[in-house]
């Protein structure tokens, strides 16, 4: 082969290597977006049995076409405490054998030709009518199919380019020689692990190595461990999500997915080291697929990566529990830190898989609003007792609320930009930033509750005005409650008992503002407390409102 017609054929393969990510990335992000709603109520039912979380996983990934979302999705979860480092590992080991699809289908892809069907050429026309559909539809959902429908063929035409560009490579016999030389099993699986880490994507490097042991470029041992290394490299997608999170745990899911991927690499390699000894060479996995599917390179290699992914799942699932003990070990508990402003919940890492996103913003906005009214609280018990000891914990909670109030809105508005999301997730943001805002109200209120209650001196209230307070506290706790579980279940509506409880709360105060004057003229209240008092009835009045608040909303009303 001339040098020419190499570097022409090294750019056809560029271009078939863009092409194919291109797809990939297309068909992921439409098919996350399609399925987001139901991907997310898989997610949260994975249950402690073992099985049933392999199974979601795998179902999880095929239906998004991405076992690194797959893996960034359970990070995701462990960090916002929705699912254990357990049951992320379930789910993790699924998404291994769901991926092993794309694999599949190109093989399928790279049957026929000659006088019979072309698959490649039949999937990769997809693209065409997938772009028909995305420019005349009406209906989002039938967009997002063509989109998804264009991504897949784009896949497939990216394959054929790959292929195109192996076939002109196995031309040149002094490329086979060379690449032929390259028979070092442990070589094979560092370069495939380094061109996976480098263009993040083991699913592109395994339909390479398909397309090269198709053409003869490569034989299928050769194949076989590039695809390990593939297996090996794609962890870096989970790495780098783990290690920039800031829960313990996460780093830890990540590190169980290494550990999961290297142990099954070097069992294969040990296994096939011993055959090929015992046997003198005669025996080896390669061997023993191409016995398996004669004839079939393609198939060879594909049914090899699937069955390794469904065989290690196998093996490991029982020590599923000692796994994430060895992680433990491995990543110990840090020490307790000195309380700052972060995200409990919201992984940055995230932003690229909106339906998880979305979940993670709902998880931290929960936590405001309990920071929140733990400092409702706080402030209530000051007024209570005139004891002013957790004075530094109102302060540092109100310094969190400040934080959460402006960084969790940057952080939604740039969620917001994704072009992947579908409605129901959009408006459930748009209804976040006034959602924000009630919440850090609560907060204001909670600290001007504190104000009062320093104002008083040593005036402290009669017992008859504290139990009125302490019942109109337990009141909006258990407003509060209500409010709080509807918006997690996404119940949110103004129920009968949410109504009751506010009648309660303004009949309350209205009464306690009536008797004002008459407890003003028997002395109950001093000229100094009369003016708190106020104060008080008022603002714990608009604690409540600003609770209804959070269910309240235009997203409830599109819902």
């Amino acid at each position: 082969m001339e040098s020419t017609s190499f570097f022409y054929e090294f750019l056809h393969l560029l271009a078939g290597i863009g092409i194919f990510l291109t797809g990939c990335e297309m068909m992921s992000s439409n098919l996350e977006a399609v399925c987001s709603d139901r991907l997310r109520e898989l997610l949260a039912k994975v249950s402690n049995n073992k099985i049933v979380g392999v199974l979601i996983g795998t179902v999880a990934t095929i239906a998004i076409s991405s076992s690194g979302a797959m893996t960034v999705m359970a990070i995701g979860f462990v960090n916002a405490h929705i699912i254990s480092m357990r049951q992320a590992a379930t789910i993790i080991f699924g998404g291994e054998i769901g991926t092993t699809l794309t694999g599949q289908l190109v093989a399928l892809g790279m049957m026929g030709g000659g006088d019979g069907v072309d698959m490649n050429f039949l999937f990769s026309a997809l693209a065409g009518l997938g772009v028909f559909i995305t420019m005349f539809a009406k209906k989002d959902k039938i967009k997002l199919f063509g989109a998804v429908l264009t991504g897949f063929g784009l896949l497939f035409a990216g394959l054929d380019m790959m292929s195109g560009a192996m076939s002109g490579f196995s031309q040149s016999p002094a490329l086979k020689e060379a690449i032929a030389r390259v028979n070092s099993s442990f070589l094979l699986i560092i370069f495939g692990a380094i061109l996976t880490a480098l263009i993040q994507s083991s699913t592109a490097i395994t339909s390479i190595s398909i397309s090269m042991v198709a053409v003869g470029l490569i034989n299928i041992s050769q194949g076989i461990y590039l695809t390990l290394g593939a297996n090996v490299g794609t962890c870096l997608t989970g790495m780098l999500a783990g290690m920039k999170s800031e829960g313990i745990n996460a780093k830890r899911t990540s590190l169980m997915q290494l550990i999961f991927n290297i142990g099954g690499v070097l069992l294969v390699y040990v296994i096939d080291l011993i055959m090929k000894i015992a046997s003198g060479g005669a025996l080896s996995f390669g061997i023993l697929f191409e016995r398996m599917f004669p004839g079939l390179p393609h198939t060879q290699l594909a049914m090899f990566h699937t069955i390794f992914n469904i065989a290690s799942v196998i093996i490991v699932l029982p020590l599923v529990d000692s796994l994430v003990a060895l992680t433990e070990k491995i990543i110990k508990d840090e020490p307790p830190k000195e309380k700052k402003e972060k995200f409990y919940f919201v992984d940055e890492n995230i932003l690229t898989t909106p339906s998880i996103a979305v979940e993670q913003i709902k998880q931290e906005i929960v936590h405001m609003a309990n920071t929140a009214m733990q400092n409702f609280n706080i402030s209530m018990d000051m007024i209570k007792t005139l004891n002013f000891d957790r004075q530094s914990e109102l302060d540092d909670n109100e310094a969190e609320l400040n934080f959460l109030n402006k960084e969790l809105v940057e952080l939604i508005i740039k969620l917001g930009q994704e072009q992947k999301m579908n409605k129901k997730d959009s408006r459930y943001l748009s209804s976040t930033y006034k959602t924000i805002a009630d919440l850090e109200r609560i907060g204001d209120y909670a600290a001007n509750l504190a104000g009062y209650a320093r104002n008083l001196g040593d005036e402290k209230f009669s017992d008859n005005i504290v139990n009125e307070m302490e019942v109109l506290r337990n009141l909006i706790n258990r407003l509060y409650l209500v409010i709080i579980d509807s918006y997690q279940n996404d119940k949110r509506k103004i129920t009968h008992e949410i109504k009751d409880l506010r009648d309660n709360i303004q009949g309350l105060v209205s009464v306690m503002v009536k008797i004002y004057i008459k407890r003003l003229n028997e002395k109950e209240l001093t000229t100094v407390s009369s003016g708190e008092y106020l104060k008080i009835c008022n603002d714990t009045k608009r604690v409540a409102e600003h609770l209804i608040n959070l269910i309240d909303t235009d997203y409830v009303l599109n819902h």
